[in-house]
């Protein structure tokens, strides 16, 4: 289970383990009252040219395995929220990608988020993608996953 955290990768980066992770006061998914320490978990994200470790947390009752993660990217996403946001906003306004990325991961979140608008809001797609974007971000979608 993943759980969201108001961190800045900085911060992670700087500290490494020793970042000061804020234990989470029960489990989300049973809501026993003590989690346990579980390690870490190294991921990538954009920006950083080595891995950040996350912490993991486990309910003892459950078993749930609580990773922490930054609020500021969506789930098995390296790139943060805001970064593929002004991506998409730079190719539907200026007609083509920004340099500075991928192309083919860039088509991959436009393609989704059509994908995305298609299936959730089909009546938003006159209104433009990025209003679909957020619609599909206000109803705990992930609007640029190729999951619907």
């Amino acid at each position: 289970m993943i759980q969201f955290v108001a961190v800045m990768l900085k911060d992670i980066f700087d500290k490494g383990k020793e970042f000061p992770w804020e234990r989470p006061s029960k489990c989300p998914k049973c809501d026993y009252n003590k989690v346990w320490g579980h390690g870490f978990v190294s991921k990538l994200f954009d920006g950083f040219t080595e891995l950040l470790w996350l912490k993991r947390w486990r309910c003892p009752v459950c078993r749930c395995i609580i990773t922490m993660r930054p609020k500021s990217h969506f789930p098995r996403f390296q790139a943060s929220q805001k970064d593929i946001q002004d991506t998409l906003e730079h190719r539907l306004t200026h007609g083509k990608w920004p340099p500075d990325l991928s192309p083919p991961r860039m088509r991959y979140w436009l393609s989704n988020l059509k994908r995305q608008a298609r299936a959730h809001l089909p009546q938003s797609m006159k209104s433009g993608l990025m209003t679909a974007y957020q619609r599909l971000i206000d109803l705990d979608k992930i609007p640029v996953s190729c999951a619907i």
